[in-house]
């Protein structure tokens, strides 16, 4: 498990930006089940959390069309939330950082490291400002 005094930061890239940080499996269950949209970021420590996947997600959300509900659990961190998570992302493997999109409880869009890695800020806020145009 990462540090507290490293995470926090990290945390409030998106808890500053409003962002739900769900830090057990009671709270991830709660606001998956959320009716609208809901944005669920599994930020992570590594280069391509930093690089891409916080602005993108940040950036995303410069449109006219957002999620109704924006909520984040950091991997390495909050371990049993992230674990909750997990289970609503199948079929995609685990990976983090990773972004879904929920509708009414039901998942709609994914991105996985492997789409985040090695793309820019903009690429990442490109696609989920198409997946909310499509669902939100």
């Amino acid at each position: 498990m990462y540090p507290t005094d490293l995470v926090m930061p990290m945390k409030a890239e998106l808890t500053d930006k409003g962002f739900s940080d769900l830090a057990t499996p009671a709270q991830v269950e709660d606001a998956l089940k959320q009716s609208g949209t809901t944005l669920l970021v599994i930020n992570s420590v590594c280069g391509c959390a930093a690089g891409a996947a916080r602005p993108g997600v940040v950036y995303s959300l410069t449109g006219d069309k957002k999620p109704d509900h924006l909520t984040t659990v950091f991997a390495g961190y909050d371990k049993e939330a992230v674990d909750a998570a997990r289970k609503h992302l199948a079929p995609f493997p685990p990976s983090s950082p990773c972004v879904a999109l929920f509708k009414d409880g039901e998942l709609v869009h994914m991105l996985e490291r492997h789409h985040i890695e090695g793309n820019p800020a903009g690429a990442i806020a490109a696609n989920l400002q198409a997946a909310y145009d499509e669902y939100c």
